[in-house]
């Protein structure tokens, strides 16, 4: 089992990754007067930069030739890099253009749009509770939309464009670092065009609104990847169970930024709106808890009846085992 300095260490890592994305809404205003077409462009850039940067120190090479070698999964990355530039860019775009609870709001019910997706795409099985919270997201959805006067599509685009990307990568199966690397090299050549383009439109901000611009757009590769790596360290040290609780970290931060940082309105609908998704990912969040814990129990039991049904030991103890011992020197823990 890993040692508890261990866990806390990839608690913390885990806190460090969500709380970055949760309170990065701070840092897309300051990039301003560049767009947010121009913004997703250096980060899909500058993301790339770092990342190779990470992997030349790591020596993490390998990968590369195999993915090479099987086009199915390089189709699949490719769709993965369409999905997330979306998401990129309409989140860039909803938080520089006053819409940080609304963008909230999608990360919120994500969690309902994949179990969605699953039953949908997958085949999967729901357990009630998890049809009741589907039930109760969908209603918010509603509740919001009659409060918004139309549907909440910034949220909806976050929660359908992140869920799917989720759901590549899942099939995809390769490490974060080198999956980021991958989706960012497909982005590259798009991304660079278009900031060549608007440089010989005059239309670029890199370099014409100081030193200081410049670099917070060379920053953009810093905030992408950072999170991530630290969501990497934290992944390999505590249970999956965590990583979901933590999960409500980042849209809890984004919620609370747009009201009480961005004061945007939160009229009665849209409270009774997020009330719901809130319950729903209540719902949620104790069936998981509870299926967890039926399932260990269950694993528990069955351990102690395969103990139960072993075959006694027949053969008479050694001599020397009778008398008492020194004890064996500690081994290192292999499993961290």
């Amino acid at each position: 089992m890993k040692s508890q300095n261990e866990q806390r260490a990839g608690l913390l890592y885990g806190i460090g990754a969500y709380g970055m994305w949760g309170l990065v809404p701070l840092f897309w205003p300051l990039l301003k007067p560049s767009g947010a077409m121009e913004i997703l462009a250096h980060r899909m850039v500058w993301s790339l930069a770092i990342v190779a940067v990470a992997l030349l120190a790591l020596k993490q090479w390998g990968w590369v030739r195999e993915l090479v070698r099987q086009p199915r999964k390089l189709g699949l990355i490719s769709v993965a890099a369409t999905v997330i530039t979306v998401n990129w860019g309409v989140y860039i775009w909803a938080v520089n253009s006053g819409h940080v609870v609304e963008a909230s709001l999608g990360y919120f019910i994500n969690p309902l749009v994949t179990i969605a997706m699953g039953v949908l795409l997958l085949k999967e099985r729901l357990r009630p509770a998890q049809w009741a919270a589907v039930g109760i997201g969908f209603g918010a959805v509603l509740v919001l939309a009659i409060g918004y006067g139309r549907p909440p599509w910034i949220s909806l685009t976050l929660a359908f464009s992140f869920a799917t990307y989720g759901l590549v990568k899942k099939k995809v199966n390769i490490g974060g670092l080198e999956s980021l690397a991958a989706e960012t090299a497909i982005q590259f050549l798009p991304a660079l065009g278009f900031l060549l383009w608007l440089g010989a439109n005059g239309s670029s901000t890199f370099g014409f609104h100081g030193a200081g611009h410049a670099a917070l757009l060379a920053a953009t590769g810093v905030v992408t990847a950072a999170p991530l790596v630290c969501f990497g360290a934290a992944a390999i040290r505590v249970p999956l169970s965590t990583l979901g609780l933590l999960q409500y970290l980042a849209p809890v931060f984004q919620f609370l930024l747009g009201i009480l940082y961005f004061h945007e309105a939160m009229p009665a609908e849209r409270w009774a709106g997020f009330a719901l998704v809130w319950l729903a990912l209540t719902c949620l969040t104790w069936d998981a808890l509870r299926t967890a814990r039926r399932t260990r129990a269950q694993a528990l039991r069955l351990a102690a009846d395969a103990l139960k049904t072993a075959p006694p030991e027949t053969a008479p103890l050694p001599e020397a085992s009778l008398t008492p011992q020194a004890p064996a020197a500690a081994q290192p823990d292999r499993t961290a």
